[in-house]
């Protein structure tokens, strides 16, 4: 492992992925161990890439793996509360919603300072990840979508993701250990990624102690929701996810050529470069079928298209630690029924999942809504508490005391943020915490909203 010395960053505007030596695989980096650190760099996080965050931040480039298990290398940005001193605590991975192929989306240059993020999802969800350090966890952010930006790709994004946990556990600087508590926490795209993480660990990364997976709207059927997204104003979704795939199952590419006309197929060229926001915004309405020779059937069942498509769908294998799933019911991106399925899948499988439906909120507000109560599912697990099981439907997550005081912290952390000032340590208004000689933290306020809340009602 090389760790370079923790020097003060120097503040440049970052280069983007492609243009940045960092990324760059040296010579014989394949004959690494998975999840081994082949370099590193302090980094300076900031808000919108301006105002400069009190988090202190490395960048790791690690070893790890494509769908096929060919070698090649990803970096995860890790973060501890400033200042922290040397002691253990649990570590969170954190699985953004890049839900793009533009590598100005990818969470390694859009977190940092002088980053250019306009239409990126990484910085909005920068406070939801200052919301973890705030209990005193580790972060690790990794660019779960790899160097190509494979939206959609099987498998590689739980790959990229345990093995960034590796490196964040092998890294010295954050002074974790082998036996670190570890748990997985992602909405949407971030969400499938964190499903994929949590399905191979038991067999791709047995070592890592895993607790849980909180995973928000974590897409279920991607073959589904690109049929029903199409043509309307979530479009450039499947746009970015076609493009992604395309790069990452190279069999794809004749089949497209063969169905789509020249005008579409420039167009998933544009949404190769777009970030998020700026795809929503291009292929809004835009209905494939227009562009498509013999009509959605014909494309769908050709039989490269079913394999990657049977491929590309999670929930197949029973994670081996618990899962926490929630979905809103009337979600306008990602639909109900889709996760209802995902998650009998995994219950079918063996899997201990709690899945939470909430009836009301739609998808970006929800990942904001659902914060409190996947913090105290969390530091459930970190305390080793039992995990609750089955289905439970809710009107709202957002209108318990505890959570309001919770949204209540998270509003004081966003000024703090735009004030920069430091993020870390426990924050009183969110929960009373204790740390004990291990590195669990101990409720020992009221009850935690998760158990309240998850425990009111069965399946």
């Amino acid at each position: 492992m090389t760790v370079d010395d923790p020097a003060p960053p120097r503040y440049d505007a970052p280069l983007l992925p492609p243009d940045d030596p960092f990324y760059d695989a040296p010579p014989g980096f394949d004959a690494l161990a998975p999840g081994s650190v082949v370099r590193s760099r302090p980094v300076d996080v900031a808000l919108f890439g301006v105002i400069r965050q009190r988090i202190t931040a490395w960048q790791l480039l690690y070893r790890t793996c494509d769908l096929d298990g060919a070698p090649e290398v990803s970096v995860t940005t890790v973060l501890l509360p400033w200042g922290a001193a040397a002691r253990p605590r649990p570590l969170v991975s954190f699985q953004c919603a890049i839900d793009a192929v533009a590598p100005q989306c990818f969470p390694s240059y859009a977190l940092r300072r002088g980053a250019w993020t306009l239409g990126s999802i990484a910085p909005l969800e920068l406070p939801i990840i200052a919301m973890a350090l705030e209990q005193g966890w580790a972060v690790s952010v990794p660019d779960h979508e790899g160097a190509g930006g494979r939206f959609g790709a099987a498998r590689e994004p739980g790959y990229r993701a345990l093995d960034g946990i590796r490196a964040a556990l092998d890294f010295a600087p954050m002074t974790l250990t082998p036996t670190t508590s570890v748990a997985l926490w992602g909405y949407s795209g971030g969400g499938l990624a964190t499903a994929w993480a949590a399905e191979l660990a038991a067999e791709y990364a047995p070592e890592l102690n895993i607790v849980g997976a909180a995973a928000g709207s974590p897409v279920g059927d991607p073959a589904a929701a690109f049929v029903r997204l199409n043509g309307g104003w979530f479009a450039g979704f499947p746009a970015a996810f076609v493009a992604g795939l395309r790069q990452a199952y190279p069999e794809l590419g004749p089949v497209l050529r063969d169905h789509l006309d020249a005008r579409y197929r420039g167009l998933l060229g544009e949404a190769e470069e777009r970030s998020t926001f700026a795809l929503l915004l291009r292929f809004a309405r835009r209905d494939v079928t227009r562009h498509l020779r013999g009509g959605m059937g014909e494309l769908l069942a050709e039989p490269v298209l079913r394999r990657i498509l049977a491929d590309i769908e999670p929930g197949t294998r029973a994670p081996a630690a618990p899962l926490l799933v929630v979905q809103g019911v009337n979600d306008e991106v990602i639909a109900v029924a889709d996760i209802d399925a995902h998650v009998r899948r995994y219950e079918r499988a063996g899997a201990t999942v709690r899945y939470l439906r909430v009836r009301r909120g739609s998808h970006l507000p929800l990942e904001f809504l659902i914060v409190p109560a996947i913090l105290d599912w969390l530091t459930d697990r970190f305390a080793g508490i039992p995990a609750p099981t089955g289905t439970c439907t809710v009107a709202s997550v957002a209108r318990s005391p505890r959570a309001l005081r919770t949204h209540v912290a998270f509003v004081r952390l966003a000024l703090r943020m735009l004030a920069g000032m430091p993020i870390g340590g426990v924050s009183p208004e969110r929960t009373s915490l204790r740390h004990s000689d291990s590195e669990h933290p101990h409720v020992v306020g009221d009850a935690s909203v998760a158990v309240q809340m998850l425990s009111r009602c069965s399946r």
